[in-house]
């Protein structure tokens, strides 16, 4: 694991809590540092800080994902408008986590990170808990082939690709998977404990803007002007991929 903090005091508790989690971890200072450890040891998964001096964490993932490094990058920031979250993962980041931070929340990002990593997509039923009926729009034939189609919409879970009409969506790895899950269950509504349970593995509570960041995030690569909207707010419960 790569950890990238210029805080000194934070980089050496978090060094010090991953290590005794069980992780083998570099620790450095700068975005220099962490671009040439990436590139020497191709950790499992890369912590960044935001705001580093020289060459910053959102242009450390800038250049990795350039360079086709799809290693998951977990930011960490201290910024809290949606704005900045939304540049962090512009930037190609899979999550992020606000400082300050509880130590277990940046294990259950990270263990979700590794886990997905690991593990194929999941056909997930509208539960989450494994395959279930599926909704609306689902086409079983092409789900065996690992395509699956809702209105426009098409996802190609082996190769992990996705395209409105003809135009192919260019998606962090945690978009694509929060859409093809909205896109396997097309029409039913998912709840928010669901959602988060099958993308992150850990339900961050109510409080947590997480997921609507994603969502908006998502909306403006698949619901662009012009189209119509797929992915739809059911107030107080979460979210259904459907055309109205």
């Amino acid at each position: 694991m790569l950890l990238a903090e210029d805080d000194r005091p934070i980089r050496t508790a978090l060094e010090r809590a991953l290590t005794l989690e069980g992780y083998r971890v570099t620790a450095v200072a700068d975005g220099i540092q962490a671009l040439a450890a990436a590139h020497r040891e191709r950790p499992d998964v890369i912590l960044l800080d935001v705001m580093m001096p020289g060459i910053d964490g959102l242009q450390v993932c800038q250049v990795l994902r350039a360079e086709q490094d799809r290693t998951p990058v977990l930011m960490l920031t201290a910024r809290v408008e949606t704005a900045d979250r939304i540049a962090g993962l512009d930037a190609g980041a899979d999550d992020y986590v606000v400082k300050p931070f509880e130590v277990e929340e940046v294990f259950a990002r990270i263990r979700a990170l590794l886990r997905r990593t690991a593990e194929p997509p999941a056909r997930a039923g509208a539960d989450g808990t494994g395959p279930g009926e599926p909704g609306e729009g689902y086409d079983a034939r092409a789900a065996e082939s690992g395509v699956v189609e809702a209105a426009d919409l098409r996802i190609d879970g082996p190769s992990r690709r996705a395209w409105r009409g003809g135009r192919e969506l260019e998606l962090t790895r945690t978009e694509f998977e929060l859409l093809e899950l909205l896109v396997r269950n097309a029409g039913i509504v998912l709840d928010h404990s669901t959602i988060y349970d099958r993308i992150w593995g850990y339900d961050f509570g109510p409080g947590s803007k997480n997921l609507a960041v994603y969502v908006g995030y998502l909306r403006r690569k698949v619901d662009v002007p012009g189209s119509r909207p797929l992915i739809h707010t059911v107030r107080g419960v979460g979210y259904v991929l459907r055309e109205d």
